[in-house]
């Protein structure tokens, strides 16, 4: 944008420039070259007042010396001609050119004639004037001078490059105030773009600083600041609200599930044991959603904080985790750890979390007989783990819904969760500067993958160990 600004601004200057100095340029030329003339028609009027006698008498007299200095002093060649076009007295230089033809056509019409109007740098011809000789108002002849056009070319030359240099002094300082000014408007405007990306990345305090640039565009920062600080106080009011409530909510719920089982022994009817097994597991259900909630905040807010993670380890932890649980569903669960240690960078419990909600969903919906792979490797710089399963899988307007806060597909209302597993993950993820990847698998089946940057040097002893975990706590997917 400076680019172009700049641009604009040198683009106008030229064109002022162009405006000025061109008629400038038009005028010292002709200026120049109206001296010059003025000083020939003068000589050639003189001439012309000593050629009188001597075309009455019929012979040059003193006239071919004064010709013949005139030339030797100025190097302008000069020539007296009669009626009938022939040469009374010339001097040495002289020479009958192209353009001296109309300029004796016009001296012995009885006018003075001068040529060209304007000398140019690159006009070569020479300057000719030509005056009439008068004798009673009778034309006896004229007198022709021609003037090598050099000195005046190079004259006018020597001002056109001064005009040059000054219009190439004024355009470098143009270009120099240009780039001074537009850094001083646009600062403002790309400090505030790098503070959108900082807090599109999840440096949330990040900020523009108001004193920059023109009052318009301060004002503009200020709103923006004044923006950002709402939103931010916003998010963290609903963040504490989510956590809040969510672990305010548990000792009722807790209390509330006591109670239901303390029925359970006075009641004798089938159908109400029924009834009272059912209301047990809504008591659990929402003690999940009371834990996803809890744990989402909580990843939310943390934002900034890194640690370096083994995702092998971390992978190898999660599926033997979640083994009893796939051996109890008639799942195969096994795990291709790849190359060991595979290191990644994220935010605490990032790996472990994500994998739980993955292979959670894998092992749910895999079904009796269902296989589930989790797969690490390096890729692209950084860390992948990937959870393949057997399952129906996802149609493609699902993967797109996938990670929305209680989203469950149409065919699996009934099944147990919250419908925040994924959306968990997908928050660790982002807030870990990786991605989530969903896609079907061939021929059947969801294939899910994380990927991790890698840290930035060796990890050494900074790596976090994997978070226990049973398979029996449920994450709410």
């Amino acid at each position: 944008m400076r680019r172009r600004l700049v641009i604009s601004y040198l683009l106008l200057m030229v064109l002022v420039l162009f405006a000025l100095e061109t008629p400038l340029a038009v005028t010292l030329a002709s200026r120049e070259t109206d001296r010059v003339r003025a000083d020939r028609l003068a000589d050639a009027t003189r001439f012309a007042s000593l050629a009188g006698p001597a075309l009455r008498g019929g012979g040059p007299g003193p006239l071919g010396g004064e010709l013949a200095a005139y030339d030797d002093l100025y190097g302008i060649g000069a020539a007296v001609v009669d009626r009938d076009r022939r040469t009374v007295a010339a001097s040495p230089r002289w020479e009958l050119g192209a353009g001296t033809g109309p300029a004796l056509d016009t001296a012995l019409s009885g006018q003075q004639f001068s040529g060209p109007e304007s000398v140019w740098p690159w006009v070569d011809g020479p300057l000719v004037t030509a005056v009439p000789i008068n004798d009673g108002g009778e034309v006896l002849g004229a007198v022709v001078t021609t003037t090598p056009a050099d000195p005046v070319r190079h004259t006018v030359t020597a001002w056109w490059l001064l005009l040059a240099g000054i219009g190439l002094l004024a355009v470098l300082a143009c270009v120099s105030t240009a780039f001074g000014l537009a850094g001083w408007v646009l600062r403002p405007v790309t400090e505030l773009d790098s503070v959108t990306h900082e807090i599109a990345e999840g440096r949330r305090a990040a900020r523009v600083r108001p004193r920059l640039g023109p009052p318009e565009l301060r004002r503009l920062a200020a709103s923006f600041n004044h923006m950002a600080d709402a939103v931010s106080d916003v998010m963290d009011r609903q963040r504490a609200f989510v956590a809040h409530a969510s672990h305010q909510l548990r000792n009722p719920l807790t209390a509330l599930r006591l109670r239901v089982e303390e029925l359970g022994p006075s009641l004798t009817d089938p159908d109400g044991r029924a009834e009272h097994q059912l209301a047990l597991e809504e008591t659990d259900r929402l003690a999940t959603v009371l834990d996803a909630l809890l744990t989402l905040a909580r990843a939310e807010r943390e934002e900034n904080q890194r640690v370096t993670v083994d995702a092998s380890a971390a992978a190898a932890s999660r599926v033997a985790a979640w083994l009893p649980l796939a051996r109890h569903r008639s799942v195969t669960l096994r795990l291709d750890p790849g190359e060991a240690p595979a290191y990644a960078r994220t935010v605490p419990t990032a790996i472990d979390q994500a994998l739980d909600a993955l292979i959670d969903n894998a092992v749910k919906f895999s079904g009796a007989g269902g296989e589930v792979t989790v797969t690490v490797r390096p890729a692209d710089g950084g860390t992948a783990l990937t959870v393949r399963d057997t399952g129906p899988g996802m149609t493609a307007s699902q993967l797109d819904q996938a990670t929305e806060r209680f989203w469950r597909a149409p065919d699996a209302q009934n099944v147990d969760g919250a419908g925040l597993g994924l959306t968990i993950a997908a928050v660790l993820v982002d807030a870990s500067d990786g991605r989530l990847t969903m896609r079907q698998g061939e021929p059947r089946g969801l294939v899910a993958e994380l990927w991790f940057p890698a840290p930035p040097d060796d990890p050494g002893g900074a790596v976090e160990p994997p978070a226990p975990r049973r398979a029996e706590e449920p994450v709410g997917t």
